[in-house]
Formats: structure tokens, C-alpha cells, sequence
């Protein structure tokens, strides 16, 4: 009898359906992946992103570890985002120059005249510029390493001993 039971269970098996994966099923949709881009170009962090999607910021973690196409567009969003304020810093720390129309009225007649605006150089963009680029150079706290042996018990016995 104990073999006749052995017998029906891999039968039994075989009837169910194929296990798959439990608990409740994800919210993305890939066909999202642009507006993630998008959203991560005008500088989105995970928890706004979450807002954005209408989910826990958990499941963007989730998403960013376990979906491919969700990861590449937050990089692709991100990277561009990163890139033009590291162009625009870079423009802000070397000065730069763009045109520009000034409207001034002459005999009561609005007259246009085309200009060229200059921005000199700001410091405080070098600076920062300098310090997250070349921080071994440019950093406010410098390493000194220190050689020899200098004793403060030392010193206060031998002037003990002198008097």
C-alpha cells in the first residue's frame, strides 16, 4: 500500500501548475523607461522617482537591481543631468561668453542691438571645480607624515636631571 501512494504522487505533481514566482505582481511598465529618463535628466533621486511612479522608494531599488532597461534609462537621465551642470561649472570656473540683444528706445521707436555678454571667472567655481577634480592637490587639510621619535616624557626627565 505504502508503494501504491509513492506511485500517485509524482502523478499528482505533474497536475499541479508550474510554480512561479509569488506575491503580488510588479508595477513597472517598461514603456515608462523614457519618462524615467526624462524625470532623471531634470535631476529626480530615487525617492522622488518613487513620488513620480506612484511606488516605495524600495521598489525603485528593486527595480534599479533587478531590471536592466529601468537601470540603463535612470543612467542614461542621470549621466546627462551630471554632465551639463559639470559643462556648466566648468564654463562658470574658466568665464565665458554668450550673445545677447539689449532693446533700447530711440525716438520712440524700440530699436534691437545685438550684444555679446562676458562673464569673468568666478573663484568659488575654480575652487570647487579644483578640490573635487585634483584632491590631492587642492584640498584644505594636507597629510603630513611625521618621522623621528620625539618624547615629551623625555625631555621633561632631562631637564629634571639638569637642575
Amino acid at each position: 500500500m505504502a508503494k501504491a501512494k509513492m506511485r500517485a504522487k509524482p502523478a499528482a505533481r505533474a497536475a499541479r501548475k508550474p510554480k512561479g514566482r509569488g506575491g503580488r505582481p510588479s508595477k513597472y511598465d517598461p514603456s515608462r523607461n523614457e519618462e524615467v529618463e526624462n524625470y532623471c535628466m531634470l535631476g529626480a533621486k530615487n525617492d522622488e522617482l518613487a513620488q513620480f511612479l506612484g511606488v516605495c522608494s524600495s521598489t525603485i531599488d528593486n527595480w534599479l537591481a533587478n531590471d536592466p532597461e529601468f537601470l540603463g534609462a535612470v543612467k542614461r537621465g542621470r549621466d546627462f543631468a551630471d554632465a551639463n551642470v559639470g559643462k556648466r561649472l566648468y564654463e562658470r570656473a574658466i568665464g565665458y561668453s554668450h550673445p545677447e540683444d539689449k532693446i533700447f528706445q530711440y525716438e520712440g521707436v524700440p530699436v534691437v542691438v545685438p550684444t555679446v555678454k562676458h562673464y569673468p571667472p568666478d573663484p568659488t567655481a575654480c575652487i570647487f571645480w579644483l578640490k573635487n577634480r585634483r584632491p590631492q592637490d587642492w584640498r584644505d587639510k594636507k597629510e603630513v607624515e611625521h618621522s623621528g621619535n620625539v618624547s615629551l616624557i623625555s625631555q621633561i626627565l632631562d631637564e629634571d636631571d639638569e637642575s
